[in-house]
């Protein structure tokens, strides 16, 4: 090892250390700034955190996704914010890019969600893992990059986006689309004892099943829409006995599953459901072929309400009919060549601060990561966290992170920043 640049790997180490109760503050008042999705009011946050970063002379361009795409979308507001550092010519662009959006907290909590309370070591709060946690993350890791390195080329963008939750698509996508950012490289925000160089794929889908309403009392004169959804739910849990037989190639990736995430239906308790919505979720291993799964789900469906028909007889206006609308497809991320440089860097620092190399792995999880992916760019997913999302708690109650992987993730960026740089 170049003993320069193993003097400056230390020197970055002892300034975030340095620093290390300010980058706590910082992801504290990310996340007492709430930014629930649904209903997805995100711009307030963004705003937020342009504010924080400004006294590090960090000047956030702030991008507003137009008010009608975002209310077709189905959320409330959307302000994108990059941070553009550019240290001179020749080298490469690396983006760091982490989302603000999240799912609402849901119960069970025994610290307030947005209290960012400090207890044994851990930051309580929604978020706090996934991932306003690489907001702090990536910010300290850049501050600490100029500060000691110096670097004298190339350039780091800071993407921070509001759209992860629902798909990414008026997040990252809509600043790739816009072409306001084509960068070299790029890291997502990530857990801390691996690197994702893949992903599952998700296709969301939303099925309305009509029946015809009826009072209970005289349930002949109607068509059970609960039913008629319930033959459906039967048919594609059977598909996940299947699933289990169809194995990904890719380590941390294991086989597709679909699951029934929201039903919604009926008017009373004494009336036949007219109508009933199921919203399910089915997610692909990177070898599979997204239409090749629609069809086949749609064909799932259709099969159901067939049969549910012929065997009750119903025909003409009294048949259960079904509307499926896609409502999300995330294809998977696949590894590119060019990813190398990235996971070499964090696997290197991650090694030396963590004691164990972090494999380079799959997750059944979905990202933006696949957004810049799909037009060329490599990217890993890396961040401050834990093992698993079990453990994070991320999307449960009392999600946490533990602060001392915060600071050791900060340190593996930054370094790593250097390598890629240089």
């Amino acid at each position: 090892m170049n003993p320069d640049r193993q003097a400056t790997y230390a020197a970055l180490d002892a300034w975030i250390d340095q620093h290390f109760d300010e980058q706590v503050q910082f992801l504290q008042e990310l996340v007492r700034v709430p930014t629930d999705t649904p209903p997805g009011n995100n711009a307030p946050h963004a705003e937020r955190t342009a504010e924080l970063i400004a006294p590090f002379g960090f000047e956030a361009e702030r991008h507003a996704v137009p008010e009608a795409e975002v209310r077709d979308y189905g959320m409330q507001s959307i302000t994108n914010l990059i941070v553009r550092r550019p240290y001179g010519d020749g080298g490469r662009t690396v983006a760091l890019n982490a989302h603000g959006d999240v799912v609402p907290p849901g119960e069970g909590w025994t610290h307030d969600p947005y209290g960012a309370e400090i207890v044994d070591g851990a930051m309580y709060g929604r978020a706090t893992a996934v991932s306003k946690s690489d907001f702090s993350t990536f910010t300290f890791a850049v501050r600490a990059l100029e500060e000691v390195a110096k670097p004298a080329k190339g350039a780091v963008e800071l993407h921070f986006t509001y759209d992860e939750e629902f798909g990414g698509l008026l997040g990252p996508g809509w600043l790739l689309a816009q072409g306001l950012t084509k960068p070299d490289l790029m890291i997502a925000a990530g857990f801390s004892y691996e690197v994702v160089t893949a992903h599952n794929g998700c296709l969301q889908m939303e099925i309305t099943v009509h029946g015809k309403m009826a009072h209970a009392a005289v349930p002949e004169t109607g068509v059970d829409a609960l039913q008629a959804a319930t033959a459906i739910m039967n048919g594609l849990y059977a598909e996940n006995v299947k699933y289990k037989a169809v194995r990904s190639q890719v380590p941390g990736i294991n086989h597709p599953y679909v699951n029934i995430g929201r039903i919604e239906g009926g008017t009373n308790t004494n009336v036949l459901p007219g109508k009933v919505v199921l919203k399910i979720d089915r997610r692909m291993i990177p070898e599979e072929n997204p239409a090749e799964v629609e069809a086949s789900i749609r064909g799932v469906i259709d099969q159901a309400v067939q049969s549910f028909n012929t065997e009750r007889g119903y025909t003409g206006e009294d048949a259960v009919r079904v509307e499926i609308k896609r409502l999300l497809l995330a294809n998977a991320m696949t590894p590119l060549a060019g990813n190398a440089p990235l996971v070499d860097a964090i696997q290197r620092h991650g090694e030396q601060l963590f004691g164990a190399k972090p494999p380079a792995v799959g997750t059944p999880l979905y990202t933006d990561v696949r957004l810049y992916v799909e037009r060329g760019i490599p990217g890993v997913i890396y961040g401050a966290g834990p093992r698993t999302v079990l453990e994070s708690h991320a999307k449960r109650s009392d999600e946490r992170v533990q602060l001392e992987d915060l600071r050791r993730a900060t340190k593996v960026v930054a370094r790593s920043l250097v390598d890629l740089l240089a």
